[in-house]
């Protein structure tokens, strides 16, 4: 795997594709800078080579091109971040961009204008990622939120790279911690799934199931299981159509040998409210009229143990409504659990939309070993998929 230790770039122009797609508020001010500064460290190492950085980045699902998805109103978080000045110029391809990457000197930082202002990039345009090419001298991909898409900036662009191709600092972090959970972790191995429904996890679960130890469901997939085994699930969410899959599951899992661990009992609620009244239930036996928002104590008790005899740790959704203050706390303790055994020794990878909110919310980023910056991604190669951005580099 070449990353950018394999590379000197004194007077080289990297052009480096980043994922910049952070939120902005209605003052256009960056509200989470989070991506930026996970870029940091890439671009710091290529200017102190004494080489210079063209950023490539979209930011939002712009229809051509569109103020507000432009990429100058980012200019100064980033500068803020880096610590130096950055250059704009107003388009990703063509004269003014090829001038403003031409005047670039070393240890210069050049920001192109949002790439999705061209619908080439998404289409994965060849004539388009030639054109980008001709901007620097090595290509380098540190956007791993976008790696499992096919496009001109994160795929294509690399076929004009034969040689002078690699992974920046954050996409090989990256792939590490995916491989740590998959292939090379210590065991035990522990995955913990939460989230809604199991349609959405399927995939997933069939590919760990051959490298985890220990599989703890949590969340509304609880209920689909749970009524699968003949449990009663009140008003609790629940893919009636999955629940076949859900005891094919089950039995895959006994014949691999892997424990897994679901909820005994939860925190079930008579409305989908902050304001419900609320009683801890047994989860096989929920009141009709009641539906379970969270973990109950005795399964966290239960998580707890697991969790702490994990060497490696895989967490991929919260364990119950956690954006209701009421329904937090399962998320809470499971992060608490995650960031002891951590602490311990364990190895603890953090993915997926809703746990990363979760970790950042609730303050887990310091404690748990590495927190994903790409939630499809992520997933996709948590699937088994060898995503298009990543194979562009290894190929």
């Amino acid at each position: 795997m070449k990353t950018l230790n394999d590379f000197d770039f004194k007077d080289k122009k990297a052009l480096i594709r980043v994922d910049f797609n952070v939120p902005l508020n209605e003052k256009f001010e960056v509200t989470d800078a989070t991506r930026i500064v996970s870029a940091k460290p890439t671009l710091v190492k290529i200017m102190e080579d004494g080489g210079s950085c063209i950023l490539m980045s979209h930011l939002g699902r712009p229809k051509g091109v569109q103020d507000e998805f432009s990429l100058k109103h980012i200019v100064s978080k980033v500068e803020d971040v880096l610590g130096v000045e950055v250059k704009f110029v107003s388009d990703c391809v063509g004269p003014n961009a090829e001038e403003a990457a031409k005047n670039l000197k070393p240890g210069e930082i050049l920001l192109l204008e949002n790439l999705r202002f061209h619908n080439e990039e998404e289409a994965g345009d060849t004539d388009f990622a030639k054109k980008l090419s001709v901007l620097g001298d090595v290509y380098v991909n540190d956007a791993f939120g976008t790696a499992h898409r096919a496009h001109a900036s994160t795929t294509i662009v690399a076929d004009f790279f034969p040689k002078k191709k690699c992974f920046g600092y954050l996409l090989a972090q990256e792939i590490e911690s995916i491989e740590k959970v998959m292939q090379t972790g210590e065991k035990p191995v522990l995955a913990v799934l939460g989230g809604a429904k199991v349609s959405s996890k399927i995939t997933i679960i069939e590919n760990i199931l051959d490298k985890v130890d220990h599989l703890i469901i949590g969340g509304g997939m609880t209920f689909t299981f749970v009524k699968a085994q003949g449990g009663s699930v009140g008003d609790s969410i629940c893919e009636d159509d999955k629940m076949e899959l859900a005891l094919s599951i089950l039995k895959q899992a006994k014949q691999k040998n892997v424990q897994i661990h679901l909820p005994v009992d939860v925190v079930a609620a008579d409305a989908f409210s902050n304001d419900a009244n609320t009683k801890v239930m047994d989860v096989y036996h929920i009141t009709e009229g009641w539906q379970g928002l969270d973990a109950g104590p005795k399964s966290l008790e239960n998580f707890k143990s697991v969790v702490l005899q994990s060497k490696t740790i895989l967490w991929n959704g919260p364990l119950g409504v956690f954006e209701m203050e009421r329904f937090a706390n399962g998320t809470i303790e499971l992060g608490n659990f995650i960031a002891e055994s951590t602490k311990n020794g364990a190895f603890s990878l953090v993915g997926g939309g809703d746990s990363v909110a979760a970790v950042k919310e609730f303050g887990f980023e310091d404690k748990v070993s590495y927190v994903s910056t790409g939630g499809g991604a992520m997933l996709e190669s948590l699937e088994g998929k060898t995503l298009p951005g990543i194979a562009a580099i290894l190929n």
